[in-house]
């Protein structure tokens, strides 16, 4: 993987917290990674960090082996229509581009390229990106080079493509439900006797912790974990119950499953 060149056909946000978590956790030489945007001046910072920059795409993607597309939606067709020219069946193609399917991508490149779909999160920006991929026309070693880029960004998981709706609510929209709990617990700290700041620490690393323990043990389950700290007539379970009677499971899953069904809706 060290000797494989990467670029990154679009540098806006998403692209370049790519590229600054592949070269900051040294995944391939410095110098193999490039990303393209027209304005090189928005992206003139990368360069310190090794990262090479360019505003011609096909010539990025002549001298790439791995290919990731992170443009808008709407230009998104016309990007691959500028590069196919410079594909081969030897390179990956990667797109991070919300909502572009499968077959769009083999529409205009055709099915002797191996084609991805990552969907990550937020959360790349730190390199703790939750990202759901799926692929087609794909080797077992090319599955494997995508994998390891992303969880150098977090972790990931292969799933099918018509789960991708589906990891897009609990992964993406997740984040923003995962902050409302904290934003919660941060304002019943303040009224219990915190600071905002202060709680804001305590709540958000007592998140943190949670999911680690899920993460470091994952044979473990979240009930399990509750019941360590839910003793008889204890202050846990009368919290817990209270939050269960106001409707927190109930809200939360309901929740979920309106953003699903909307986000079903625009992808017909």
């Amino acid at each position: 993987m060290k000797s494989k060149k990467i670029a990154i056909i679009g540098g806006g946000n998403l692209g370049t917290a790519i590229a600054e978590g592949i070269v900051g956790a040294g995944l391939v030489i410095k110098g193999n990674v490039i990303v393209t945007r027209r304005n090189l001046q928005e992206i003139e910072h990368l360069k310190a960090k090794g990262v090479r920059i360019m505003s011609n795409n096909v010539e990025a993607v002549a001298e790439a082996d791995i290919i990731i597309i992170a443009v808008k939606p709407h230009i998104t067709t016309s990007v691959l229509q500028e590069i196919k020219p410079a594909l081969t069946p030897q390179k990956t193609l990667i797109s991070v581009v919300t909502g572009y399917t499968l077959q769009e991508m083999s529409n205009i490149v055709g099915n002797d390229i191996a084609i991805f779909r990552a969907m990550p999160n937020t959360a790349i920006a730190i390199q703790e990106s939750m990202t759901c991929i799926a692929g087609a026309h794909y080797t077992e070693e090319q599955q494997k080079e995508v994998t390891t880029i992303f969880d150098v960004l977090g972790k990931s998981v292969i799933i099918e493509e018509k789960l991708m709706e589906a990891a897009t609510v609990l992964a993406a929209c997740g984040i923003a439900f995962a902050l409302r709990y904290i934003r919660a617990a941060m304002q019943a700290g303040i009224q219990i006797g915190f600071s905002a700041k202060l709680a804001q620490v305590i709540a958000a690393q007592t998140v943190k912790g949670a999911a680690e323990l899920l993460l470091h043990f994952p044979d473990t389950h979240p009930e399990r974990e509750i019941d360590k700290v839910t003793t008889p007539q204890g202050c846990t379970i009368a919290g817990l119950n209270e939050m269960e009677h106001k409707g927190m499971s109930s809200a939360l899953i309901q929740g979920m499953v309106t953003s699903y069904k909307e986000i079903a809706n625009i992808a017909k």
